[in-house]
């Protein structure tokens, strides 16, 4: 993933968080929970909150394993998320966390801005989407919007949400069109499987998943991942 800085440096060192430990809770302020692999940007994230009267945070991981016991250990207020991290995304992150019943607002904080990314994160509970350039201040309000309730989306984001949405799907039987293992495949995909863990993850190679999707398309009548995704969580089939 490309190394992505705020327009600051941070003088602290690295793993030294506003709070002094993580199991500090911070009394009347925002407590944020990070999960992103690029540590130069945590600590200046770090700081930047630390500037403010209301935020901190107060934990911080490299990747979105064991998410959901991450939260239930530091109890944040908000979740900030990459997408493109190791071992575990965080768009699987994202999935642990609501399956395990926790309601906290999750931003997914991230360089991605495709659909497909985009349209798993919001149908999978993210309660915003942020990218990476916005500007520290915004950054700052959307942690603050997510707080009282608020969905905040860089706009070209809420553009594409406006677009994704406008346009739902009909019911219809061309679900049933599809084989055993293309609905196994179609499910994985919902789940926000990368080619790549999908065709792992059913003990085929990447070139026979794609056969598949192939098909899946012309079956669905959709032309992107992202038009399937919607087309099957529509009908409610996986």
């Amino acid at each position: 993933m490309p190394s992505v800085k705020l327009g600051w440096s941070s003088p602290t060192k690295r793993g030294v968080f506003p709070c002094g430990s993580f199991r500090v809770l911070c009394q009347s302020m925002i407590r944020v929970l990070l999960f992103e692999d690029n540590t130069d940007l945590a600590e200046s994230l770090g700081e930047l909150m630390k500037g403010t009267d209301d935020i901190r945070l107060i934990g911080h991981y490299t990747n979105a394993e064991r998410a959901e016991r991450h939260v239930a250990y530091h109890h944040p207020d908000v979740v900030l998320m990459d997408i493109d991290m190791p071992v575990e995304n965080g768009l699987q992150g994202l999935r642990a966390i609501r399956a395990a019943g926790s309601g906290v607002m999750v931003l997914m904080f991230t360089v991605m801005e495709d659909n497909e990314n985009v349209f798993q994160a919001i149908c999978h509970g993210a309660s915003g989407y942020l990218l990476k350039q916005t500007a520290p201040e915004k950054i700052l309000e959307g942690i603050r919007e997510a707080m009282g309730g608020g969905a905040p989306m860089t706009p070209s984001i809420a553009r594409k949400v406006l677009t994704l949405f406008a346009q739902p799907f009909k019911k219809s039987d061309d679900l049933q069109k599809l084989t055993a293992r293309e609905h196994d495949v179609l499910s994985l995909l919902v789940r926000g499987h990368s080619y790549k863990m999908a065709a792992a993850q059913l003990d085929i190679g990447v070139e026979t998943l794609r056969f598949h999707i192939k098909n899946i398309y012309a079956k669905l009548h959709v032309n992107s991942k992202s038009e399937a995704v919607a087309k099957a969580l529509q009908n409610r089939v996986v």
